[in-house]
Order: C-alpha cells, then sequence, then structure tokens
C-alpha cells in the first residue's frame, strides 16, 4: 500500500511540474537569423515580416523530411498570394540540396544550413534535434507552432487557415 501511495504522490508531482501547455504560455518570438541560399545568397529573415511564415528543418536523407515537401509546395501555391511563405532550411550539402529542389520541383526559399542552423532550429524550439522541424510564424513574429517529426496536411492548413482569418479580420 506504501509503494501504491509513493506510486500516486509521484504522478501527482510529475503533472503539477508539467510546462504549461501553448496556449497557457507567452507567445515565443521568432529568432532572427541570416542564411545562404543555392546560389549563395544572403536572406535574412526580415524578408519574410507580415507575412505567415512556415520554417521547416530538412535533409535530404531524411525520409519523412521528402515526404512532406511536396504537400509544402503545394500550399506554397495554394496561399501564397495571400501572404505564406514556406522556407526551407535543409541541414545537407548544396549538391545534394541542390539535386533535391530540382527534381521535387519546391517553389519556395530553400536556405542552407550547417551548425547555425542546428543552434537556430533549437532556439525555434527542436529541443530534440530532430528532422524535420517546422514552426509556423505568425505576422507579427511570433511562433505559434512547433512540430518535430512529419506535418501533415490538415494540421498544416488548419494552422495557415486560422492565421490568415486573424490577419484578414485584424
Amino acid at each position: 500500500m506504501m509503494k501504491f501511495a509513493h506510486l500516486i504522490l509521484l504522478v501527482l508531482t510529475l503533472v503539477a511540474c508539467e510546462p504549461q501547455s501553448a496556449e497557457e504560455q507567452a507567445p515565443m518570438r521568432r529568432p532572427d537569423f541570416s542564411l545562404p541560399d543555392l546560389e549563395g545568397k544572403i536572406h535574412a529573415n526580415s524578408e519574410w515580416d507580415g507575412k505567415v511564415v512556415i520554417v521547416n528543418f530538412w535533409a535530404t536523407w531524411c525520409p519523412p523530411c521528402l515526404k512532406e515537401i511536396p504537400m509544402f509546395i503545394k500550399l506554397q501555391e495554394k496561399y501564397g498570394e495571400r501572404g505564406v511563405q514556406f522556407v526551407g532550411i535543409a541541414m545537407d550539402n548544396r549538391y545534394a540540396v541542390r539535386n533535391a529542389v530540382d527534381k521535387m520541383g519546391i517553389n519556395y526559399p530553400v536556405l542552407l544550413g550547417d551548425e547555425k542552423a542546428i543552434n537556430l532550429a533549437v532556439s525555434f524550439g527542436d529541443h530534440v534535434s530532430a528532422l524535420p522541424f517546422t514552426a509556423i510564424v505568425d505576422t507579427q513574429g511570433d511562433i505559434v507552432l512547433q512540430e518535430v517529426g512529419e506535418m501533415y496536411l490538415q494540421k498544416t492548413e488548419k494552422a495557415i487557415l486560422s492565421l490568415l482569418v486573424s490577419q484578414e479580420q485584424g
């Protein structure tokens, strides 16, 4: 009986110590960054200020990363004119990334990351350093969604639409 009481106490303590849900926390500001594209041109995230920005960290050797990219391409086509901007940050070598971009027909900026990109992913909320990792940033520059692992259409589109609706009403 005493062991069971200790177990209950431990569970209650763990539940009490759980971090607040995203709805209860103050929004996290997106980190500033500058990274090169495939041609070596530096892009700063301020380039997309005022847009809903979906930042996706990925690599060519990551199957779930490659699986979600066609969806991102379609959503960029569908919502780009309404102020949505996908930005891929590839944690891979330039040649492999160029091949993937050309083969898949990626229609959004793809930036190249190195060790700085790993730290950048962590500052966006990827505390397990896993790929793929996606963060959605609202028009004010606040991170409103962080997802480790593959993104799925319904969740991604729902997040985009809720931000576009609030932007259009505001």
